[in-house]
This record gives structure tokens, C-alpha cells and sequence, in this order.
């Protein structure tokens, strides 16, 4: 990809300029059109690398909107991990009248730019998933990322101790414009630094890729061979490319985790090829958000619960899965994801081996 010149960037951001003065004519500096019961709101996400954002987070989201508001509209988009193509959506949701944006940064510094146009038209910014650490949005609602990376790394350490697995482990991280990332890559280490094994090598994954992990774990299986007894992934998707990449070279593949219980991991834990998982029911992510939105729309700021990077926030607690707690975690009653979804004809002999119906 081409680097953006001097003069296209002042281009990109004249454009911006404008588009941002045209959302503030639009909205008379009041914070959006309209009352409480019909306001507009805006749902911002990342990108569609993650399946979670399209199939969960949005639907979920609306739903919840949709019970505490009927009257009010959500405006969703999706930036498709384009950081420039999220300001120009803020700027358009702005343009429409918004009261509130519920946002999912692809990149947390550029979103800070987000925050700034919102609040100063009395728009009120609310970080989802990621946070915003450079500029203080209204609120932050999202699981503990760092306990995340803290989890999933925990538990592959003590995996390998437990089976005397030999060999070091590769770390691949997210994002490195992804603020959370950061956090599960902090979270990642306070469990590998401190456990003895080797760190081989790690790797910090553009846009959360799936085929650049797997690229970069390619390279890496070239280079240590049979001395990678782990590899501990921040999400299920650079976790899927770090297996894929074992299944290419022919070589047996070791633990691995993930974070996010997309389906696909789910199916991968069952069959053994990918070691955990993290739950973190978008359910109540989504929901809390909404809740939280509706609250500052009705001009009730809700309390904090804590703070992160000086924003009132709410973090929920995450649940480690493997083949142990699979079928009670995910696929019990109340779980995020359904048997039969699951437990299609490739994986029904695996389902049935762990008592999954």
C-alpha cells in the first residue's frame, strides 16, 4: 500500500474539515435533532475480519435500543478496518444528528480525532470493546482485555506444564493501532515473562489479519522447527491463521489459543486443533452499552463502575474455555452459541466424544 503524500493527507484532512463543519451546521451545535424518545444514534465498528461485529454486536445492540427506545433509530456501520473510512462515517452520523456514538476504533489514536467533533457539537462519545486512551471519551464499556491476555496465556502455560510439553511458545498479537490489543498483549506477557518458558518470537498482526499471522507463522515454523511447544494468540482469528499455518507446513500442531468464541474456534477446540478460547458473552457488552447510551441521551450520565485511561468505564470479566468447559461454558443453556450450530456432520463424532448433544 502507497503512502498517503503530504498533500493528499492535507487533501484527506480539508475534506474532513469540511464534512465536520457541515455536521456542525447540521446539528445547530445542539447535539443532534430530536428528544430522547427518538433520538439517533450511531453504532460504529471496526471491521469484518472478526465475524463477531456483523453477526452479534450490531443485531444485539439494536435489539437492546430497540426494548429501552422504540422511538429512536441506530445508524450502524462498519469501517471494514479502514481508519480513515470510520472518520468519514463519524463525520456522516454527525451530518444526520446523532446524540450519541457508540464507537469500536480501528485505530485508537486516529479515533481521538472522533471524540473531539462529537463532544465539542454536545455529542456524546461512547468507546465500545477498545478503548480511546489519548482522548477521554463519556464512557468505555468492554470486557478487561488485559485480563484477557492474562487468561489465555495463564492457561497455555500451565497446559504445557501440566503434559511437559517442551518447546517455547510465539506470541501474535493484535493490532498495533488497537489500543485493546495492547492491553491483551500487557495481560499476554504478565503470564509468559514470569513462567519460565521461552519466548521464541512475537508479532504484532495489522489489522488483526488472520492471513498475516498465518504468513508470519509460517516464517516462524521455518526458523524454530520443533521447538515451538505453544502459541499464544490474542484472538481466534490470528489463532486460526497460527493453525493453518501448522496444517500448510505439515507439522503437528501444538496448543493454541484464541480469544473471542467465534464459532469456528469453538468447532477447532472440539476437534483438538486449537487449545482455548475466551467467553466473553457479546450479549452483555452490547447490551450495557446500549443501556449506558440511552442513559446519557436522556441526560442521565450513568456512574462508573471504574476508570481507564481517565474514562468512567464498565469491565466485565471473561471466562477461559477449552474442551473441559466447552459444552457448559458455550453450548449449555443460556450459552452463546447453539449445539446444532456447532456440531455440524465434520464435527459430530468429536461432539459426542465430550458428551455435546
Amino acid at each position: 500500500m502507497k503512502k498517503l503524500l503530504p498533500r493528499t493527507a492535507a487533501a484527506a484532512a480539508a475534506t474532513l474539515i469540511a464534512l465536520t463543519a457541515a455536521a456542525a451546521c447540521s446539528s445547530n451545535g445542539s447535539g443532534g435533532s430530536g428528544g430522547s424518545k427518538d433520538a439517533k444514534i450511531a453504532f460504529l465498528m471496526p471491521d469484518i475480519a472478526s465475524t463477531r461485529y456483523e453477526l452479534y454486536d450490531a443485531p444485539l445492540f439494536k435489539a437492546k435500543m430497540k426494548q429501552l427506545c422504540p422511538g429512536c433509530t441506530v445508524l450502524y456501520q462498519n469501517a471494514g478496518a479502514d481508519a480513515a473510512k470510520q472518520q468519514q462515517q463519524a463525520s456522516s452520523v454527525l451530518a444526520q444528528g446523532v446524540k450519541a456514538i457508540v464507537i469500536d476504533p480501528v485505530d485508537s489514536a486516529a479515533a481521538a480525532t472522533i471524540v473531539r467533533n462529537a463532544q465539542s457539537q454536545g455529542v456524546k462519545v461512547i468507546a465500545y470493546d477498545r478503548p480511546i486512551p489519548t482522548t477521554k471519551a463519556d464512557y468505555y464499556v468492554s470486557f478487561d482485555n488485559q485480563k484477557i491476555g492474562a487468561l489465555i496465556a495463564q492457561s497455555l502455560v500451565d497446559h504445557l506444564k501440566e503434559k511437559k510439553i517442551k518447546g517455547g511458545i510465539l506470541e501474535v498479537n493484535g493490532s498495533p493501532t488497537d489500543a485493546a490489543a495492547g492491553l491483551i498483549k500487557k495481560g499476554i506477557h504478565s503470564a509468559v515473562d514470569t513462567s519460565g518458558i521461552k519466548l521464541l518470537a512475537e508479532y504484532d498482526t495489522p489489522n488483526w489479519d488472520p492471513s498475516k499471522a498465518q504468513d508470519w507463522v509460517s516464517g516462524q515454523i521455518s526458523k524454530f522447527g520443533g521447538q515451538i511447544g505453544g502459541v499464544v494468540a490474542a484472538n481466534d482469528g490470528t489463532g486460526g491463521g497460527a493453525i493453518a499455518a501448522f496444517k500448510a507446513a505439515g507439522a503437528d500442531v501444538p496448543p493454541v489459543t484464541g480469544n473471542d468464541a467465534e464459532l469456528a474456534a469453538a468447532q477447532r477446540i472440539i476437534a483438538g486443533d486449537q487449545y482455548n478460547t475466551i467467553s466473553k458473552p457479546i450479549k452483555i457488552v452490547a447490551e450495557a452499552a446500549a443501556t449506558v447510551t440511552y442513559q446519557f441521551v436522556q441526560g442521565k450520565p450513568p456512574a462508573a463502575q471504574t476508570t481507564l485511561f481517565n474514562t468512567p468505564s464498565q469491565l466485565f470479566t471473561p471466562t477461559v474455555v477449552t474442551q473441559d468447559n466447552i459444552a457448559k461454558v458455550l453450548l449449555g443453556p443460556g450459552g452463546a452459541l447453539k449445539p446444532s450450530a456447532v456440531c455440524t456432520q465434520t464435527y459430530a463424532a468429536a461432539c459426542a466424544k465430550l458428551g455435546i448433544k
